[in-house]
């Protein structure tokens, strides 16, 4: 049985990483479930507080990801017509256009935003959008950065208290 929650562990880890570039799949919170699985083999004590711990970072990054894009649009010029726009589309395009539209929603989002705001400048709209696009690009890094980590330690954890799985 150890055995089988090993596997399944892998396959969510592995599912973990590639959710962080897919917007289909929360990419902390799944790798999250594969160290759960792992603990949940006989042969590894449970540890409730690295489960805690990583349980709130993924629960963290999953918010984030939603706020990042929001942030980038801001920090490039973005007003809050922007911010609205962004969050707006990266909704609109993660329901209606997966698996793109969670990059180019956003973006359409700060850019419409902004040109309700001011039609007239359409330098800073695209500069709000583009800052939309560098939040995008961010969150990503993170997600992808926390869900490797979190394939380190299961591997760490296998490893070194594993003996006897295989």
């Amino acid at each position: 049985m150890d055995i089988i929650l090993v596997l399944i562990g892998i396959l969510l880890m592995i599912g973990g990483i590639v959710g962080s570039f897919l917007p289909v799949l929360p990419g902390p919170l799944t790798s999250w479930f594969g160290l759960l699985v792992l603990y949940l083999t006989e042969r590894i004590e449970i540890n409730y507080w690295v489960l805690g711990i990583t349980l709130a970072i993924a629960i963290g990054i999953y918010i984030l990801d939603y706020i990042i894009p929001a942030m980038g649009t801001k920090h490039f010029g973005g007003s809050k017509y922007g911010i609205f726009g962004t969050t707006i589309g990266l909704i609109v395009g993660l329901i209606f256009f997966p698996p793109f539209g969670i990059i180019i929603g956003p973006f359409l989002g700060a850019l419409a935003g902004e040109l309700l705001y001011d039609s007239k400048d359409s330098s800073r709209a695209f500069k709000a959008a583009f800052g939309s696009f560098i939040g995008f690009l961010t969150s990503t890094f993170i997600k992808f950065i926390v869900a490797s980590v979190y394939f380190g330690m299961f591997l760490w954890i296998l490893l070194s208290n594993g003996s006897g799985i295989f």
